[in-house]
């Protein structure tokens, strides 16, 4: 399969969507059934054993069921109003590399769901694999296994295989940072570690008229004080991500001085001792701005994710074989989860980023350069000849 195929592939499972016009493609959705039959498809035209997991895990094998086996694969579902290559371009990139013949057995896996967007749960795919989905997902997703077709006592059967030996994943870096260096790949040596959090601002509802500026408990200008203070800390130190996204006002009217405000944080870095910190200072400028207008604050902690270091080996692996595909080598880490973050805990894992043409991703804008594909590709191939060897 040539780079144009795959770009080719990936845009006709475009039109695998749950609303027209728009690539919106949920956990076990209806267009999920074709993407299942177009790649399964592709997978039996090589000669791989296909299955569907409990899960909803497309899964393809090539080679002997009982060999040492690399995993390769990424997620088939998407957010709402989506690109074309996120997720799914990993998958095909696997079964182009499989169309190679490999000495190797890999193992092709297109994961059900890793966005989170039918359930609000994220990595209900490869969470099956890892066996770590905990009962009130299981109790969430249920009816929408029985209804795809599949039955959920089968999931202890979508465990990982005792004989994996190592996931690799492709992924398009869903960020700038590779297109401003102006290289095509990036070598993922950590996924993130992240805290959500939740902060309500409590002042006094009043006539926006009659209460003068200095009796005002505006909870609204405290919060917006502190997004600005945050702003500012994130961006003195290295590596360091702070975002307010959501902002819910009460009681928003255009004439009242807003009395609450509940505010999303969402703070991430490679450290987790970095970002323990972080969350530390950002919470006590929020106390600060709060207390200078009189204004009460409460917080709720929603998310505690660590970082999660990717296997040592693996990574230089994937490094020797993108210098070795002629390309320079760029180590990095993933501000996005991944379903690698899942897998890596129970087996060594790695990552290969491409570039991103203008930084772009979850928009119909996303794309990819067919350079940087071919390089990609090479890369993976000169990673598994390397996988053939160590595993002969």
């Amino acid at each position: 399969m040539t780079e144009i195929e795959i770009i080719q592939v990936c845009l006709e499972l475009a039109n695998c969507t749950e609303e027209p016009g728009r690539i919106t493609r949920t956990f076990l959705s209806p267009p999920m059934h074709d993407v299942h039959r177009i790649l399964g498809d592709r997978m039996r035209a090589l000669g791989m054993q296909v299955s569907v997991d409990a899960a909803g895990n497309l899964r393809g094998l090539h080679g002997n069921p009982d060999s040492p086996r690399l995993l390769i694969g990424s997620h088939l579902d998407t957010v709402p109003d989506a690109g074309a290559f996120d997720g799914i371009l990993g998958v095909i990139m696997g079964i182009a590399l499989v169309a190679t013949k490999p000495a190797v057995a890999i193992e092709v896996i297109g994961f059900s769901d890793e966005e989170g967007v039918r359930f609000g749960v994220p990595f209900i795919g490869s969470r099956a694999l890892a066996g770590t989905l905990d009962d009130d997902t299981l109790t969430l997703c249920d009816q929408a296994i029985r209804d795809y077709g599949l039955d959920p006592a089968d999931l202890p059967n979508a465990r990982l295989a005792p004989n994996a030996i190592g996931y690799l994943e492709f992924h398009i870096e869903q960020g700038p940072i590779l297109d401003k260096a102006a290289m095509p790949l990036g070598v993922v040596d950590t996924i993130v570690g992240q805290s959500r959090l939740s902060l309500t601002f409590e002042g006094q509802a009043n006539h926006a008229g009659t209460t003068p500026m200095n009796l005002r408990r505006d909870a609204l200008v405290a919060a917006a004080e502190w997004i600005v203070a945050a702003e500012t800390i994130a961006a003195s130190n290295d590596g360091l991500v702070a975002t307010t996204g959501k902002l819910s006002v009460s009681p928003n009217v255009a004439n009242v001085i807003a009395g609450t405000v509940r505010a999303s944080l969402d703070v991430r870095h490679a450290s987790d001792s970095v970002r323990h910190d972080a969350v530390r200072t950002l919470l006590e400028a929020a106390a600060a701005a709060a207390d200078r207008r009189g204004i009460g604050l409460k917080r709720e902690t929603l998310l505690d994710q660590p970082a999660v270091p990717l296997d040592t080996a693996l990574i230089e692996s994937l490094e020797r074989a993108v210098k070795e595909a002629g390309c320079p080598v760029n180590r990095m880490s993933s501000g996005a989860g991944h379903d690698a973050m899942i897998l890596a805990r129970h087996l060594p894992s790695a990552m290969l980023f491409l570039r991103s043409p203008g930084g772009i991703s979850h928009h119909p804008a996303e794309s990819i350069s067919p350079a940087d594909l071919a390089a990609a590709m090479d890369a993976g191939r000169r990673f598994i000849a390397e996988m053939e060897s160590a595993h002969a």
